[in-house]
This record gives C-alpha cells, sequence and structure tokens, in this order.
C-alpha cells in the first residue's frame, strides 16, 4: 500500500477494483425562476481498492452515500468524477453499450429482496433474467442453470415456478443472491443485503454468502451500517461519514484499535455477549449535517469530541497512520 494526495493506493497486482477520488454528487431544484440548484454531496472523493477473492465492508450512518457509492460501482447512477477501475480497465466513463460487457462480471444483491423482485414474474424467470438478456445457452440449459442455482442458495428447484410472495423474507433475499451468481460474476456489491431479516436468518444468509465466496472465488463490496455483522464477514472494513472516507484497515484493527473518533463511537453502540460487561458508550452530539451543506474542514468536527479549532478549517487527507491503517483525522 502507498498514500499519494492522501489517497490509499494498493499497487498489488491481484486488484480487481480500484477507485480514486470518486464524486457522486446529485441537483436538486433550481429553474430559470428558482435560482440556483443545491447540490447534494453523496459520495465525495472517495478511494480504495479491493483485491480479488477479499471482502471489503463498508459501513456508517444511514445517509453516508456507502449505498449510493456501490449504486455508483455497478453504474446505475453516473459518478459525477473520479475513476472506477475494474480489472484494469476504466469503466466509471463507458456508455450504456459500452458497459453492457461489463455487467456480467459485477453484480449487485438489493437490501430489499420484497422490492427488488418483479411480483409478476416467477421465481425461474427472475434468476433467468440475465440469461435470457446475454442469449446465454438454449432455453434447457437455462432451465437447467435456474434448478443448480436454487439448490446452490438452499432451496429446493421445484421452487422454480413459484412467485416471490409466496416465500419469507429470508428464501427470497436467497432468490435475490441465485439472480447476481447468474452469470458466475466476479464482483459483487452486497446493499446492506441482511438489514430486513431477522437475526437468525441473517446468520444464515452471512453462512451462505460465505460459503460461496469459497466456492466462485468472489469479490464482494459488503454495504451495511451494522458494524457487527461486517465485521464478522469482511475482510477489511472501510468507515464512511457524510460522502467521506474516514478510516480504513483490516477488519480485526478497525474493531479492536479504532482511531478514529468516529469509528470509535460506532464500536461502542456493539453489544457485549457477555453477561454482566458492558462498553463505555460514546454518545455523540448533534445531529449528522446536511450533505447539501457539509462542515468546512473536518466534516466530522461538529460532533467530534476531541475536535479543536484548526478541525473547522483544515480538511485532513486519508493517511496511513500505522502499517495499512489509513484514518482521516488530524489527532488519531
Amino acid at each position: 500500500m502507498a498514500t499519494t494526495n492522501g489517497t490509499a493506493v494498493t499497487q498489488d497486482e491481484d486488484v480487481i477494483l480500484r477507485l480514486t477520488n470518486v464524486k457522486k454528487h446529485f441537483k436538486i431544484g433550481g429553474g430559470m425562476f428558482r435560482g440556483r440548484p443545491l447540490v447534494i454531496h453523496a459520495v465525495d472523493d472517495v478511494s480504495f481498492s479491493i483485491r480479488k477473492g477479499e471482502t471489503l465492508g463498508l459501513v456508517g450512518e444511514s445517509g453516508c452515500g456507502k449505498t449510493t457509492l456501490g449504486q455508483t460501482i455497478v453504474r446505475l447512477y453516473e459518478p459525477t468524477a473520479g475513476s472506477i477501475v475494474f480489472k484494469g480497465d476504466e469503466i466509471g466513463t463507458l456508455g450504456p453499450k459500452q458497459m453492457r460487457p461489463y455487467r456480467r462480471y459485477i453484480q449487485m444483491i438489493f437490501q430489499d429482496p420484497s422490492a427488488s423482485l418483479d411480483p409478476r414474474m416467477t421465481v425461474s424467470s427472475v434468476i433467468a433474467e440475465p440469461l435470457n438478456i446475454a442469449k446465454w445457452g438454449s432455453k434447457k440449459d437455462r432451465n437447467d442453470r435456474v434448478r443448480e442455482l436454487l439448490k446452490e442458495v438452499g432451496l429446493n428447484s421445484y421452487f422454480a415456478n413459484r412467485y416471490p410472495h409466496e416465500f419469507s423474507g429470508g428464501q427470497r433475499q436467497r432468490i435475490g443472491i441465485a439472480r447476481a451468481l447468474a452469470m458466475s460474476p466476479e464482483l459483487v456489491v452486497c446493499d446492506e443485503p441482511v438489514s430486513a431479516l431477522d437475526v437468525s436468518i441473517q446468520a444464515q444468509v452471512l453462512n451462505l454468502m460465505t460459503q460461496l465466496q469459497a466456492q466462485y472465488n468472489l469479490t464482494y463490496l459488503f454495504i451495511a451500517h451494522n458494524l457487527a455483522v461486517v465485521a464478522h464477514i469482511a475482510d477489511r472494513i472501510g468507515v464512511m461519514y457524510l460522502g467521506k472516507l474516514v478510516e480504513i484497515a483490516d477488519a480485526r484493527t478497525v474493531t479492536e484499535n479504532p482511531k478514529h473518533p468516529y469509528t470509535k463511537a460506532l464500536i461502542s453502540a456493539i453489544p457485549i455477549a457477555s453477561p454482566g460487561r458492558v462498553r463505555d458508550r460514546i454518545i455523540l452530539q448533534g445531529d449528522v449535517p446536511s450533505p447539501a451543506n457539509p462542515p468546512s474542514g473536518c466534516r466530522f468536527h461538529p460532533r467530534c469530541p476531541i475536535a479543536q479549532p484548526n478541525c473547522a478549517i483544515e480538511e485532513p487527507l486519508l493517511e496511513e497512520k500505522e502499517v495499512n491503517h489509513y484514518v482521516a483525522c488530524h489527532y488519531a
């Protein structure tokens, strides 16, 4: 790893995805008689890389931009600026036709399986849709592939002719996972795939994803707001706050030796699975500022318990404070 202009840049040849200074801004309102539009800084200057076969967890409060970043990577949103490189190819500037060949290698698992599955389509049609679009094999080959995928995610093959409303939430998410794996992708962006499920079902789905990753050598970008869940499945963890990446390191380092005050506050909220033991809870004051008007300097400084006067003026760079441990804080 190396740091260039405050950016953690991985030089390894096995990097499958590299983001450099990626931004995604949304303009709201404005017009001839409405003045200048508001600009929502959903993702602002985010850089990281993911090696093939690893899981990078991305955590933060709701509204920090992690889901927007995931959707920008798969090009559901057009990036405002920055570079998205997949397996050595720049895909951030490609048009729809040029992007199409890459879509089979980059898939997404969505947060709400009820909303992401078309209620008018059978399970077979849902899973086979990417195969049909890509004109993959014969009709028999596609039907065989659907049955194979259902078995891989722990469902019976005779479920193929049923509709999504006939399944539980956990089963619907398994169907979503099967659809994501239909084209044998290499990178899967997982947008809070277990947050809508019961705790016991969460564990089953996480174990299934771990098993599938080992079986198919998948690479995950795992997005969640629950740091405990991310720590269970991720090799490395990145922490986002108000559109910025504030800390990134391996999972054990982030959970046991956090450097950024925001990460420490997130860690303090995780319950300890031991009777009689409690953490010293860090309660952050105030609300998350609006991404339409982010604070100057360090974006966390209005809520930071260790903020100094220069934090409101100087924006901290993401720098390597310890080996492979990057933090954006003047006093980490």
